[in-house]
């Protein structure tokens, strides 16, 4: 039979967070990991810094020297994002304390808008564990106003960068904007109209590998003196694939085009465009990002050409099946325990977390086991006794209770069920069950009246004996006088 056995090594419990991050093992022994709502995704912005703190729990049941975080690249084809080095911080933790390290990361001006990945790695000893991927979104350095501008414009400019700042919050980033060729198309004096994305909306809201969506995008025209006009925009996914000749973009056009027209937008004026878009099936959880480019002419038909980037947010189904459920035994009567096992087989590219088992039903008492996090391609096995409760006409329905965690902390559940036969309580344990009334004590007046009772009988078995006896001897007697009597008669 299955036992689930715990690590009796330490255990050491650390927790990313921003509004917080949980930290998973590396390895199942002896560190474990703590059960933990996450968020794995932060925005950055040239030149600003952005703090993510640590909270390393100690629950190993002793004190830790030294315990060391360090922030590390999540894959080495990524660039390191931060002007700061990735070097450790160590603290000590008493038994059962926790205590928070506190990074502060700047992001580098040289750093395109694009994602790179980070891990937190834990060391105590000769033991680690390491936090799932954060993916870092970094944003390119606005560039600097042009020399000439009108006081006018450089307002401007200054609100169209107000306004960037919320974007980043929303995955959305702006270049600026140029004209296309030399001299550009208005002289030294006058500033290019920019157009910028203040945001987007999917519809579906989620967007799911697999499925359809709607992309809405908002735009807004910063100039507040000249319209722009014969707008013409792209849109670019990146490509996604293990191999170069299966890669295709991660977002294709439902309709077969990726172009969008659109009249203009007049100065200070804002508008919307979208399109119906499919994501791919096999794309891995996480955000996408998407190039819009854009072509347009000012008031003066000059053109002007501007890019921005939207970062999508891609979620995948959870995909699982079960084994055949292995009963052993099949009948068990009430009081008795039968061992119930399956098998989860994770058959989705999503990490499920934090997956625990309920077993229910009329016939049995209720169990509950804890099975852990199951990686993509991944399996758990579910081991569970089950007692007997009430006595079933034949097999009796159980039901299965799977419950898992999402990366954002939402809780799915399936149910599967089987059957289990409880009989009638045996004879043995039922006389084993039964209470053996116990001797009450008995009264002073009891014991005495007992124990006269006693004495007399003794008595009177004494009596009877001495009377037997006398009895005996008085025949004795009688019989020899007897004898004496017939020899006398004899000899006469």
């Amino acid at each position: 039979m299955k036992t689930l056995r715990k690590s009796g090594a330490i255990l050491l419990a650390a927790v990313l967070l921003c509004v917080g991050i949980p930290l998973m093992p590396l390895a199942a022994d002896p560190v474990a990991a703590v059960e933990v709502k996450s968020n794995k995704e932060f925005t950055f912005q040239a030149g600003r810094s952005q703090d993510i703190r640590i909270v390393v729990t100690n629950s190993s049941g002793q004190d830790l020297e030294e315990v060391s975080v360090t922030p590390e690249l999540a894959s080495k084809n990524d660039v390191w994002p931060f002007q700061e080095e990735q070097s450790a911080k160590k603290i000590g933790l008493k038994a059962g304390e926790k205590k928070e390290v506190n990074f502060a990361f700047t992001q580098k001006d040289e750093m395109p808008t694009g994602t790179s990945r980070i891990r937190f790695r834990i060391r105590s000893g000769g033991n680690e564990t390491e936090s799932e991927t954060i993916y870092i979104n970094t944003t390119a350095k606005t560039q600097e106003i042009p020399a000439g501008t009108t006081a006018n414009e450089t307002r401007q400019a200054a609100e169209a960068a107000k306004g960037g700042e919320s974007m980043a919050e929303t995955g959305v980033s702006n270049a600026e904007a140029s004209y296309v060729g030399a001299g550009g198309g208005g002289g030294g004096n006058t500033s290019v109209p920019r157009v910028i994305v203040t945001g987007f909306t999917t519809n579906p809201g989620e967007v799911k590998a697999g499925t359809d969506f709607t992309l809405t995008i908002h735009l807004r025209n910063t100039s507040k003196t000249m319209r722009v006009n014969n707008m013409l925009f792209d849109l670019n996914a990146p490509a996604e694939g293990s191999e170069q000749a299966t890669s295709s973009p991660a977002f294709l056009p439902s309709s077969g085009s990726s172009s969008i027209y659109l009249e203009g937008i007049p100065a200070g004026g804002t508008a919307d465009i979208s399109i119906a878009m499919n994501a791919k099936a096999d794309l891995v959880q996480k955000p996408y990002n998407i190039e819009l480019s854009m072509k347009y002419e000012d008031a003066n038909a000059a053109q002007i050409q501007a890019t921005s980037n939207l970062s999508i947010p891609v979620k995948q189904e959870a995909r699982f099946e079960f084994s055949q459920f292995e009963i052993s035994p099949e009948s068990i009567a009430v009081g008795e325990e039968a061992n119930v096992m399956t098998t989860l087989y994770n058959l989705g590219k999503i990490k499920l977390y934090n997956v625990k088992a309920t077993f229910e039903g009329a016939a049995i008492e209720k169990s509950e086991i804890f099975v852990g996090n199951v990686e993509p391609g991944g399996k758990g096995s579910i081991d569970s006794m089950l007692k007997g409760k009430t006595e079933t006409e034949g097999p009796a329905q159980i039901t299965m209770t799977v419950s898992y965690e999402d990366e954002a902390g939402n809780v799915s559940t399936v149910t599967k069920e089987f059957q289990l036969e409880v009989t009638q309580e045996s004879q043995e344990d039922m006389a084993a069950g039964m209470e053996v009334p116990a001797e009450q004590p008995k009264s002073p007046a009891k014991l005495i009246i007992g124990g006269v009772g006693v004495l007399a009988a003794v008595i009177a078995a004494v009596v009877l004996i001495r009377r037997r006896k006398k009895k005996l001897k008085a025949n004795e007697e009688e019989g020899l006088l007897d004898e004496v009597d017939r020899s006398s008669e004899d000899k006469q």
